[in-house]
């Protein structure tokens, strides 16, 4: 079996709207920390001299979103209330939904914009394979060419409220993208509403989890990895965040050699 990575990193180095920060005790701080850490709490002495080469272990602290970096989208990411009833957080989710066959969608021609029912369809009938029930559906929209720079959440396509119905109707209930978002950008978004008037254009891949269940991925990448479309699987498990809209996952595809 052949391991393919599809996670982006979380690094504080790149470009992030929530600036990640990264702090790190190095293995010689953590001693020192420790000894402090000993003295205060229970009234030893310790010294770190006595460690080899004076070191403990290191500890990293991180301050960040649970939608940096790869990462599963919860229904209660989408509202408060459902349609079906009180959405379930990311701690709350069928772990089988995450260990499923995966096929992944080119779509890489849509541009900056909406994908739409159409365009779906039209790589689907291209691949000749169809999504069963709890597949988990890719969208390769080459975004993740972008990550790390301020592009990355200005320059993809997302799906619109009925192509993300379509695939539920299908039975998917993990959609994923290498795009920062499922929706279209928020600037197209805002562009399309001022000049329709219509409040449907806003978001309408996220709100469709407020009618039905499922889940997203967001901010893959790697995907042109894959060398066929279907016939491995995604294993995507997300972190579990107790009554958290999000977690990180390591997300990978399974592909049998």
């Amino acid at each position: 079996m052949r391991i393919v990575d599809l996670s982006s990193p979380i690094d504080a180095d790149g470009w992030e709207p929530d600036p990640v920060r990264h702090e790190i005790m190095t293995p010689a701080e953590g001693a020192v920390h420790m000894s402090e850490e000993m003295r205060e709490h229970f009234g030893l002495e310790f010294d770190p001299a006595c460690l080899p080469g004076g070191e403990l272990l290191s500890l990293d602290t991180l301050t960040l979103t649970s939608h940096t970096g790869t990462h599963v989208d919860a229904p209660s990411h989408y509202g408060s209330a459902g349609e079906y009833g009180t959405p379930r957080n990311i701690d709350q989710m069928p772990l089988d939904w995450f260990l499923r066959p995966g096929m992944v969608l080119d779509v890489r021609d849509a541009g900056v914009g909406v994908i739409g029912v159409d365009r779906i369809e039209r790589e689907l009938k291209r691949i000749g394979h169809r999504p069963r029930p709890l597949d988990i559906v890719l969208l390769h929209t080459g975004a993740s060419r972008h990550a790390g720079t301020p592009a990355y959440f200005s320059e993809f396509a997302g799906l619109d409220g009925a192509a993300v119905d379509h695939l539920l109707d299908l039975g998917v209930r993990v959609i994923g993208t290498d795009a920062w978002s499922l929706d279209a950008p928020f600037g197209h978004m805002i562009a399309r509403y001022r000049e329709t008037g219509d409040p449907s254009v806003l978001w309408p891949a996220h709100f469709a989890g407020r009618r039905r269940e499922y889940c997203q991925i967001e901010r893959l990448t790697a995907l042109d990895a894959l060398a066929e479309p279907y016939g491995f699987r995604v294993a995507c498990f997300p972190v579990k965040i107790a009554g958290a809209g999000a977690g990180w996952t390591r997300a990978v595809a399974l592909v049998d050699e």
